[in-house]
C-alpha cells in the first residue's frame, strides 16, 4: 500500500470547524479512487492558540522538529495579532522552513455569482513570492532606539529624506530569491502548457527592488529557457514571458481575464491580486493554496482564522478540502483530486452552501459548515 503521511495543524478561529467538516472528504475521495492501495496517515502538531494552551508557546519546538523532515503537511488558519503582539506564525514557519513560493491556483465555479460579468474567463495560477519583501520583518517601530539610529544613518551616510518620527522597514528583493520564484512558474507553465507567464511588479517607482525582480525574472528565461520561452513581441515559439506594473494589472485581470494564466509576483503585490482575484470568482470560501519550498508543502486554506463565526458552524471549509486536492495533484493523485473537484462542483449544483455562498447564488439554501461538508462527502 502507497501511504503519505501529512502533519496538519488545526489552526484557530473556525480552524477545528473546518477541519472537522473536510478531512473526510479527503480521506473518502483518496479511498473511492484507490481502494486500499492508498492512504494518506494524518499526524497532528501543536500550533497556535491550541499549542500555547498545551505547551506554552505558539510554535512549540517539537512541531517545527517534526516539519524540518517532512515532505508533506496542512494547516488551519492561524492567528497574528494587528500591530502589537507575537509575530505572524505563517511568516515564521515560511522563513524557516524556506517556503518560498505561495501558489493559488484561482478559478471559477459554476453557480456562483460573482460581481464582474465574466468571472469564468478568470483561470489563473499565482506564484507569490514567499521570504523576501516587506514581510521579511525588518521593521523599527516610531521613536525606537533602532528606528533612531537607523534612520540617522540613512540621512547622514546616505543623503535620504526622511521624518526623524517615522516608523521605518526594509525591503529587500534578491536576483536569487526572485529567479527560483520566476523559475517555479515558468516549470509550471511548461509542464501544463499554459500560454504566458506575467512579471507582476512595481518597478516604475521601486526601480532597485521591483524593477530587479522583473529584470532578473526575463534574466532567467532568457538564459535557461532557450527555445521553450519567448518574450512578449518577439518572434519564436513557446510559453510567452511578459511583465505588468501592478497597479495596471489590477484593472487588466478585470478587464482582459483571458489574457493572463500564470502570474509571477513580488510578496506584497501577489498578497494583494490573489485575494482580489478570489474576490473575482466569488470569494476566498473555494480559494486553496499552498507554500512550497524545495522540500517541504505546506497546503493551507487561503481564508484567515474569522472570529466572529468562530463556533457557530457557518464557515466554509471548501478552501480547506480544494488545498487538499493541491496536494494530492502534488503528490500525482490526480483521480482523487478530480472526485474532490467533481464533488465541490455538484455541490454547489444543489444549492445547499454555506452562508458565504449563499449570498452569491440565488435560490440557494443556507446551510452550517458541517453539513456541507457532508454533502461534499456525499457527492463522492
Amino acid at each position: 500500500m502507497a501511504e503519505k503521511t501529512v502533519y496538519y495543524i488545526e489552526g484557530d478561529g473556525i480552524g477545528p470547524e473546518v477541519w472537522k467538516a473536510g478531512r473526510p472528504a479527503l480521506d473518502a475521495a483518496v479511498s473511492k479512487a484507490y481502494g486500499t492501495e492508498k492512504k494518506l496517515n494524518w499526524v497532528e502538531l501543536l500550533a497556535g492558540e491550541k499549542g500555547f494552551a498545551e505547551t506554552g508557546e505558539h510554535l512549540p519546538k517539537a512541531t517545527m522538529d517534526a516539519l524540518a523532515g517532512a515532505e508533506l503537511a496542512m494547516k488551519g488558519p492561524l492567528n497574528t495579532p494587528v500591530g502589537k503582539g507575537f509575530r505572524s506564525l505563517n511568516v515564521t514557519m515560511r522563513q524557516v522552513f524556506d517556503l518560498y513560493a505561495c501558489i493559488r491556483p484561482i478559478k471559477y465555479f459554476k453557480g456562483i455569482e460573482s460581481p464582474v460579468k465574466r468571472p469564468d474567463l478568470v483561470d489563473m495560477t499565482v506564484f507569490r513570492e514567499n521570504t523576501e519583501d516587506v514581510y521579511a520583518g525588518i521593521e523599527y517601530q516610531s521613536g525606537s532606539p533602532e528606528a533612531k539610529k537607523l534612520i540617522e544613518f540613512l540621512v547622514d551616510e546616505l543623503g535620504a529624506k526622511i521624518d526623524m518620527t517615522a516608523g521605518v522597514g526594509i525591503k529587500p528583493i534578491t536576483p536569487a530569491g526572485s529567479k527560483r520564484l520566476v523559475k517555479k512558474a515558468l516549470d509550471f507553465a511548461i509542464e501544463h502548457n499554459k500560454p504566458s507567464v506575467t512579471l507582476v511588479h512595481k518597478g516604475n517607482i521601486m526601480k532597485t527592488t521591483e524593477g530587479g525582480f522583473r529584470a532578473w525574472g526575463y534574466e532567467l528565461a532568457d538564459e535557461d529557457y532557450k527555445g521553450q520561452v519567448v518574450r512578449e513581441g518577439e518572434e519564436g515559439e513557446g510559453v510567452i514571458i511578459k511583465d505588468r506594473i501592478a497597479d495596471a494589472m489590477f484593472q487588466n485581470v478585470l478587464m482582459y481575464p483571458e489574457q493572463y494564466s500564470v502570474l509571477a509576483t513580488t510578496n506584497l503585490n501577489g498578497d494583494y491580486i490573489s485575494d482580489a482575484l478570489a474576490a473575482q470568482v466569488g470569494g476566498l470560501g473555494l480559494a486553496p493554496g499552498v507554500n512550497m519550498g524545495d522540500t517541504l508543502a505546506f497546503f493551507e486554506p487561503t481564508h484567515g482564522t474569522a472570529p466572529t463565526i468562530a463556533g457557530k458552524d457557518m464557515a466554509n471549509p471548501g478552501s480547506l478540502i480544494l488545498s487538499g486536492a493541491m496536494m494530492l495533484e502534488h503528490i500525482g493523485w490526480h483521480e482523487a483530486a478530480a472526485l474532490i473537484h467533481a464533488s465541490v462542483e455538484k455541490a454547489l449544483a444543489a444549492k445547499k452552501v454555506t452562508v458565504d455562498l449563499a449570498v452569491q447564488i440565488p435560490g440557494s439554501t443556507q446551510i452550517g459548515c458541517q453539513e456541507f461538508g457532508d454533502i461534499l462527502l456525499s457527492q463522492l
